[in-house]
């Protein structure tokens, strides 16, 4: 993190270096928020993309305002949320689980959905002593980087995005042996396909952005399955350069929202043997254009 502080009305905001990513703080998210520090909040995440509150020891009815604060319920799909709290997923993995650890490849939470979440928030309320790290990638700062013939090639391409591999009756969750805290319902829902653009722009910022995951996005419409994977693959890889990515290490009663439209993430593990609790909601979006 820069030694960098941008001071907007009673939020305090610490940016990393490359200003993708930024520490909050100032605010008390168990207070109601006005309608400046609202904004000045959501100004920061979509200036940075990826936003943390440190110090936030949350109930349930609180991280839900707070999520409401910056839009509508995303809709969750595939996993059974909280008993009472219909729009919270509870993420444990207790300390004698043996199966991966939920989230363990890159992705946009749910771009297989037709208006795919706008953020994400999550809640650390147990947090391991090692591993659990959870990393980001800047789709934005990949797709600038990228030279003028390959933008050509790739604007007004649709991707194909499936919820198949992980969600599905015969995909990875359906078929998996191990005991599994998160409780997953394989659907043959799963199997439905989307089309969206291989480079989106932001509805609010008007950046553009890579918007392919190599969980979600099985293919690109219009070309021939070989040569849409091989395009995949290469646009998969930019996203994740060293240069674009930011690891986040967790501390317990933290807040962190993250932008799905032009983001990337992964969990990681790392730490087997001991438990992890963390609380996630999403916020509607729009379909991409």
């Amino acid at each position: 993190m820069s030694q960098q502080v941008e001071l907007t009305g009673k939020v305090v905001v610490h940016p990393n270096t490359d200003g993708f990513g930024a520490e909050i703080t100032g605010v008390d998210l168990r207070q109601p928020l006005d309608a400046e520090t609202i904004h000045d909040i959501r100004e920061a995440w979509l200036q940075h993309a990826v936003v943390w509150f440190p110090g936030q020891p949350l109930s349930l009815e609180e991280l839900e305002r707070f999520t409401l604060y910056m839009g509508d319920w995303g809709k969750t799909d595939f996993i059974e949320p909280v008993k009472g709290h219909p729009n919270i997923l509870e993420l444990l993995r207790e300390a004698d689980e043996t199966s991966s650890n939920f989230g363990a490849g890159w992705h946009s939470d749910y771009s297989f959905q037709v208006a795919p979440p706008a953020g994400t928030v999550l809640l650390s309320r147990e947090v391991p002593p090692k591993g659990g790290r959870t990393f980001f990638a800047d789709c934005r700062r990949a797709y600038d980087s990228l030279d003028e013939d390959m933008k050509e090639r790739i604007a007004g391409l649709m991707g194909i995005h499936s919820a198949e591999l992980p969600y599905s009756k015969h995909g990875f969750y359906a078929n998996e042996k191990e005991k599994r805290s998160l409780k997953i319902v394989p659907s043959d829902e799963a199997m439905e396909r989307q089309l969206h653009p291989v480079v989106r722009t932001h509805p609010e910022t008007g950046r553009k952005s890579l918007f392919v995951n190599p969980v979600y996005t099985v293919g690109i419409d219009a070309l021939p399955e070989e040569e849409g994977k091989k395009l995949l693959g290469t646009l998969c890889a930019r996203c994740i350069q060293e240069e674009f990515l930011y690891r986040h290490d967790w501390e317990t009663d933290m807040v962190l929202m993250w932008d799905n439209r032009c983001v990337q993430h992964f969990a990681e593990g790392g730490y087997d043997g001991y438990r992890r609790l963390m609380y996630r909601t999403t916020f509607a979006g729009d379909r991409p254009v």
